[in-house]
């Protein structure tokens, strides 16, 4: 990230906008934290998770992303909401047809719309309400989507405490550059066919559901639609492939890393009780947001690690309840990617397979329009 620097500064240290950015990250989560607690959020870590992505070094930037993300979110639970609560909302095909459906256009929308956050949030909200719907029948979807709501809110508050605070101290000598305005690319049915293989993946995860008992269906689910989300030039024929597969293999090395310094802090912590246990994961969750960060602000191509290996810190140590932190989350996502790995490749493989043969056909057809044209 390059972010200029006050013109009074002849010799300014290179790190220091990075350092600030990383600071500004620790500062917005920490935060969020502390503001779930407070109003007894269910998943802390979701707030977390919110306080960690919306941050951005420019505020009006952040300001952006957290009005995308709140409206995605609350988008995404009330067309969940209309499903589950239709006459139909207990037909397993209906649910999948709709799961195809929403992670289709969420995913068209995140590639190529203008307001592409807001329309991932969209497609992921509705995802995680569906399956935790089908993993857990009795629970009531419309108090899910009440406290989805309630930590995406706390977590986007702490990022704009966080961001104008730093916009009046320290980015008045590291000022940040405002990100270009999105543009939107117009209609592209080659993305469209990205996100339907993106929707047919999640709905086969589903149907898959009700043969067998998988697990981590919600973490799945996010991971299809995440490794999904590639630049609107990529989506087509092998490159497309190979830019998921990446992906995915950054989001399995970025979660194992991410793991393992949590279930460290997580082993150092049982040792101690009570404010100095929850001290201790407040320091390894900053340790982990402020590294991690540093890695996704790298100029090395794999910042997607830097980020699934903060995510991985989070999951792990900001439990609801500083004496019920487990390791158990963090298998939960990692179980998750390997789901929604098995799933979704082979669907990738034969789309893959799919255009190659459709190219071999078409372009002899395309060579005799030229070839006439010619005439």
């Amino acid at each position: 990230m390059t972010v200029p620097v006050s013109p009074v500064d002849p010799t300014p240290d290179p790190l220091a906008p990075r350092l600030v950015d990383e600071a500004e990250c620790v500062a917005s989560v920490l935060l969020a934290i502390l503001l779930a607690h407070v109003i007894g959020a269910t998943h802390v870590s979701w707030a977390a998770f919110t306080g960690y992505m919306v941050m951005r070094g420019h505020p009006l930037e952040t300001l952006r992303r957290s009005l995308l993300r709140i409206i995605g979110t609350a988008a995404g639970a009330l067309a969940c909401l209309a499903v589950l609560e239709s006459p139909l909302g207990t037909s397993m095909p209906v649910l999948a047809l709709a799961m195809a459906l929403a992670g289709t256009i969420s995913l068209y929308g995140a590639i190529t719309a203008r307001h592409a956050y807001a329309w991932l949030f969209m497609g992921l909200t509705f995802a995680m309400m569906l399956y935790d719907r089908v993993a857990l029948p009795l629970a009531d979807p419309r108090a899910f989507a009440v406290m989805r709501m309630i930590e995406t809110l706390a977590g986007t508050a702490a990022c704009m405490a966080v961001s104008l605070a730093s916009a009046w101290t320290l980015r008045r000598r590291w000022p940040a550059i405002r990100a270009p305005k999105p543009q939107g690319v117009g209609w592209r049915p080659d993305a469209m066919l990205h996100g339907a293989r993106g929707g047919l993946a999640l709905a086969l995860l589903l149907g898959l559901a009700t043969q067998w008992d998988l697990p981590s269906l919600v973490s799945g689910a996010i991971t299809i639609m995440a490794v999904m989300l590639i630049p609107v030039t990529a989506v087509d024929g092998p490159n497309g492939l190979r830019q998921v597969s990446r992906r995915l293999w950054y989001r399995l090395l970025g979660c194992l890393a991410g793991g393992a310094l949590a279930a460290l802090v997580l082993g150092l912590a049982a040792l101690l009780h009570g404010p100095a246990r929850a001290a201790l994961m407040l320091l390894g969750t900053a340790l982990g947001v402020a590294w991690g960060r540093h890695l996704e602000n790298g100029n090395h191509g794999r910042g997607y690690v830097g980020t699934q290996f903060t995510l991985a810190v989070l999951v792990v140590l900001v439990p609801d309840s500083w004496d019920a932190a487990h390791i158990a989350p963090g298998y939960d996502r990692l179980i998750g990617i390997l789901v929604g790995m098995a799933v979704l490749e082979p669907v990738l493989l034969l789309g893959a397979a799919l255009s190659k043969v459709r190219g071999a056909v078409t372009t002899p057809a395309a060579a005799q329009r030229s070839e006439a044209g010619g005439v």
